[in-house]
């Protein structure tokens, strides 16, 4: 089956997902309201389109840390993917390699690192929970970069678990928070274990779950390679703000020291157009990763970029812009949303919050 919208990749997820995975796809921490920011910021920004310009031609491929990309955007780390779909992380990379973008493997999910780096040899990166002492660290990052990761990226903004209630009030706990051991670790991460680590590896590194312009300083002044603001999708502190109200500030602290990555409720081409003309470099697809995932593997993960693709064209040849250095806030407006802001709120032909 070839999906022609996103609207039916979701619909077929939701059928496929049982109730406590589906909430733990869709869901966000506490009342959500981080969660909705991140989707009611992005529907807050209007387009201005330009005409008679020439735009037969639009090219908006790009490198990621040096690697070639179809598309501004890569597949972000998602924990459990295995719970979604028996392939797990297996079908994201086939999509991935296929495709011809860059993807991400959660240090939280399945198949394991080695068979993620052995199934494809295109250019991904590993992300890292840290959850054990430095020989820990060692040892993992030796394996990983062993098995063909060109990059790394550390997770900084889980030193607490949140508390998802959406998925707790069916009384299920996710693997990543039953497994407890070595949270420690995660809780006393700091700048110093980040410079050990970059001893370690040796190679790019990616700092993920930057919200403030000072910890982006931060992070170029210890050589981060990219800066990946993220709230983890509105999972782990309610009540943040939104990723793209962010985006400009760490844009302008990094000047041009690091790349610039954004996540949080990405799921249209003209969200990532947005974060594009607001400086980033790229957009990691999460939900929307796992919602095609659970809608039918490899093949409709291929066909929900093949659809963000499309988008991005049309998105680009409208605003009359013909690269991606083209797209700058001159392209924006603010506006009001025109409907209440949830994680199915661009998708107007779903009937509601729920599917």
């Amino acid at each position: 089956m070839t999906f022609l919208t996103n609207h039916e990749i979701i619909k077929h997820a939701r059928r496929n997902a049982t109730g406590p995975v589906w909430d733990y796809v869709c869901g966000g921490s506490e009342s959500e309201t981080a969660m909705r920011r991140n989707r009611q910021a992005l529907d807050s920004i209007a387009l201005r389109p330009r005409v008679l310009r020439d735009i037969s031609e639009i090219d908006y491929s790009t490198t990621i840390l040096g690697k070639e990309s179809r598309l501004p955007l890569f597949l972000a780390p998602v924990a459990s993917l295995q719970l979604i779909h028996p392939e797990g992380a297996k079908a994201s990379d086939d999509a991935a390699e296929e495709f011809g973008i860059v993807n991400m493997l959660s240090g939280h999910t399945q198949p394991h690192y080695n068979d993620i780096g052995a199934n494809s040899p295109h250019a991904k990166i590993y992300q890292i929970y840290v959850r054990g002492d430095d020989n820990w660290i060692e040892e993992l990052l030796t394996g990983v970069k062993k098995a063909g990761f060109f990059a790394l990226t550390v997770t900084v903004d889980a030193a607490v678990y949140s508390n998802r209630e959406r998925q707790m009030m069916h009384g299920w706990i996710p693997p990543t928070r039953r497994n407890a051991a070595g949270r420690e670790y995660l809780a006393g991460l700091d700048w110093d274990t980040w410079d050990r680590m970059a001893e370690i590896w040796d190679g790019p590194m990616i700092l993920k779950g930057v919200s403030t312009a000072a910890d982006a300083k931060l992070a170029v002044e210890h050589g981060a390679a990219a800066i990946y603001v993220s709230n983890h999708g509105g999972r782990q502190l309610d009540y943040d703000r939104a990723t793209i109200d962010v985006l400009p500030r760490v844009v302008e602290a990094v000047d041009g020291r690091a790349e610039v990555y954004v996540d949080g409720g990405f799921v249209r081409g003209t969200d990532i157009v947005k974060a594009l003309a607001l400086g980033a470099n790229a957009v990691g697809i999460g939900k929307l990763q796992a919602w095609a995932l659970g809608a039918g593997g490899k093949d409709a993960i291929l066909d929900s970029l093949t659809i963000l693709e499309d988008e991005i064209k049309i998105a680009m040849g409208l605003l009359g812009v013909r690269s991606l250095s083209e797209l700058t806030s001159s392209c924006l407006a603010k506006s009001r949303p025109v409907a209440p802001a949830h994680e199915m709120s661009a998708f107007p032909h779903l009937g509601g919050q729920t599917v």
